[in-house]
């Protein structure tokens, strides 16, 4: 029996990493073409959608290690996308602010962003789609505390 479990745990953990690599390669193929690699979207999203945030806490939200978070931003303020905007109340404390531009490009991008990953999740009904969510944040959150 436990050899049973054991067996369908591993075959859950490759059916989850698979799914996960084809649905993310197609997003990030998509990604490609605005000129973004998926870093620097997840970055301006997280803006477009959030507003300003201090670099040393958009990692954390973009599940990204702090060291890369400099050069991505340098990159968007390079391409004109966002800004640095000094804290007025922290002097340690750096914002990351979307530009108009980078708003622009957002706003232009993201209706195709979305509906691409409706596409690919169209193969479930709103019902499984609602188990499917169900079950796998259970699965994150019992991994998380683990």
């Amino acid at each position: 029996m436990k050899e049973k479990e054991i067996e369908q745990s591993l075959k859950l953990f490759i059916v989850l990493s698979r799914a996960y690599r084809a649905i993310n390669e197609n997003v990030n193929k998509l990604i490609s073409t605005y000129g973004l690699n998926p870093t620097e979207f997840a970055v301006m999203e997280l803006l477009y959608h959030k507003g300003d945030q201090p670099l040393q806490q958009i990692g954390g939200k973009i599940l990204l290690a702090s060291g890369s978070i400099t050069y991505v931003v340098d990159k968007l303020e390079e391409k004109g996308y966002l800004r640095r905007v000094a804290c007025p109340t922290d002097r340690r404390v750096t914002f990351a602010q979307i530009t108009e531009e980078g708003k622009k490009l957002i706003e232009n991008i993201f209706p195709n962003h979305e509906q691409k990953i409706n596409d690919l999740m169209s193969e479930l009904t709103t019902d499984e789609k609602n188990t499917a969510i169900e079950l796998i944040k259970r699965l994150g959150l019992s991994a998380a505390s683990k």
